[in-house]
């Protein structure tokens, strides 16, 4: 799967301390999987926002490699450095919706390689989308935004057209295309759990509304 395992995120290590620069360089390819949802009213913010968390943590991280060489390192140094504005300032601000937002892609793909589908209508992605939505999105968006965000799945491509715009338009055998989207949750779902774990153990998740 050409958009997706085109730049690997490293495996993650026995201690669950992800390297920031590896972690960036890889999470910097997969803005564009929302092109591949079309809708651009409601994919092409959540497109900008993912691409403008991760440009503000590099921002962070290129101030100081040393001292941010991980993701545990960044909050841990904001913590101390923004004091009780700490952690809805900074990197550790962006790199919680950050999260939100692989969680989405994550929890969508999950779905349609486990093979939820509508069994009416099983080339539509519906309820793969509304779920990653409920899990990942739903509980920090507004009335507004939950509005607009269920009522785009009625816009969303059929899956045999999400699964070629994911191949960058190659004609590629469905199993072949579950098989690589398989290889991308593999490596990236333990990544992610953890980065969920630290900000549940360092008291950083936030639940304010947007």
């Amino acid at each position: 799967m050409a958009l997706l395992l085109e730049h690997e995120f490293k495996p993650l290590p026995a201690d669950k301390q992800i390297e920031t620069l590896p972690f960036l360089e890889a999470v910097a390819h997969l803005p564009p999987f929302f092109d591949c949802l079309g809708t651009p009213i409601v994919y092409s913010p959540v497109k900008a926002d993912l691409a403008g968390n991760i440009k503000k943590i590099r921002a962070v991280y290129d101030s100081d490699p040393a001292k941010f060489k991980t993701l545990q390192n960044i909050l841990e140094v904001e913590k101390e450095l923004h004091g009780s504005a700490w952690p809805k300032t900074g990197a550790t601000l962006a790199l919680m919706w950050l999260k939100r937002g692989l969680k989405f892609i994550l929890v969508l793909l999950q779905s349609i390689s486990d093979g939820e589908r509508d069994e009416e209508h099983p080339n539509l992605i519906r309820v793969n989308a509304l779920k990653a939505y409920e899990i990942a999105l739903k509980k920090y968006h507004g009335w507004m935004l939950q509005k607009l965000f269920t009522g785009s799945v009625y816009a969303l491509p059929y899956k045999s057209d999400l699964l070629k715009a994911l191949e960058k338009g190659k004609e590629v055998k469905e199993e072949e295309s579950i098989e690589k989207i398989h290889q991308f949750l593999a490596r990236v779902t333990p990544i992610l759990d953890a980065i969920y774990e630290m900000y549940t153990k360092m008291n950083a998740e936030l639940s304010y509304k947007v």
